[in-house]
């Protein structure tokens, strides 16, 4: 599996080609996400990007614009469409630069063609940075069809504060809102994190709380940008990105999965919302859309 390595400062970083996935990213000698073999395979979505939508589509089918589409369902436990048409795919290299251990960058490409189930035609180009400021990741996605597309999307890392156990890990979430879900994962009622197990406002030890939910009323700095971090006694990480353009989180503690780290995904929009229509992104023929997220150490 071709791999891309990037030096920025005391970052180290390694992009695969398959699914564009973000591998290995490290700070000296502590990882700061979940690694997996360079021969894959990619577990859990581990590092991937997620697009054209992020989490559950519904059984697998939509309407958009009064036509009904179905996708293949690839969660076949619960008999949804799970993280989009790209997390897997073969994504082309088109520019890389690495300037010593200073900084560097690779641009990957990856068309995705028309189909029965989702018969729009987008192309995408993702640019991973590395810098002594850490990982800065873009995703542009451009329409190149000639009919409107439904879009959203998001990344799928698996952070790691420390080389302790992921319960002693302090999470730092500034969400208001908890988006819950029915037996099978799809939203049901969004609610007040208020009295609830997962209200991380004041960050605290996630000791044995399983979370595997989406979050909304994501609270900014005065710059724009929503931080969540962990922090455990060896070290700490932060995802960091601009809520107005990803008004949405998913962290999952990965409980039961035997995979280590938390994922923490910023996302444009939640689960089903090719049927909700909550937050779709709507491309029109040449239009754009892109967003970006930054990994760093705390």
């Amino acid at each position: 599996m071709p791999q891309y390595v990037l030096h920025g400062g005391d970052y180290h970083a390694e992009i695969a080609r398959l699914g564009a996935a973000l591998r290995v990213l490290r700070h000296g000698d502590r990882d700061l996400v979940a690694s997996w073999p360079e021969e894959g395979p990619i577990p859990h979505y581990s590092g991937t990007l997620l697009a054209p939508w992020p989490n559950r589509l519904a059984g697998g089918r939509y309407t958009f614009e009064g036509e009904r589409f179905e996708v293949p369902v690839n969660e076949p436990e619960r008999g949804h469409a799970l993280h989009g048409l790209v997390a897997f795919a073969d994504w082309e290299v088109v520019e890389l630069l690495t300037v010593e251990e200073d900084h560097g960058f690779v641009r990957l490409a990856h068309t995705i063609a028309p189909s029965p189930g989702y018969p729009f035609h987008l192309a995408l180009q993702v640019r991973y940075a590395l810098s002594r400021d850490g990982l800065t990741t873009t995703l542009t996605a451009e329409n190149i069809g000639d009919r409107p597309a439904p879009y959203g999307c998001g990344p799928h890392p698996w952070l790691i504060a420390d080389d302790g156990p992921e319960g002693s890990w302090e999470l730092d979430l500034p969400a208001e809102r908890v988006l819950l879900t029915d037996d099978v994962l799809l939203p049901t009622t969004l609610e007040p994190v208020g009295g609830t197990p997962f209200d991380f406002r004041v960050p605290r030890p996630l000791g044995g709380t399983v979370v595997d939910e989406a979050f909304s009323g994501l609270a900014a700095g005065p710059d724009g940008v929503t931080r969540v971090r962990l922090r455990g006694p060896g070290g700490g990480v932060q995802i960091s990105w601009e809520a107005a353009a990803m008004p949405w989180v998913q962290v999952c503690t990965g409980t039961g999965f035997g995979h280590r780290g938390i994922a923490v995904e910023p996302m444009t929009c939640p689960a089903d919302a090719f049927n909700s229509g909550t937050d779709l992104v709507v491309l029109d023929p040449g239009g754009k859309h892109e967003t970006g997220w930054t990994i760093s150490m705390v």
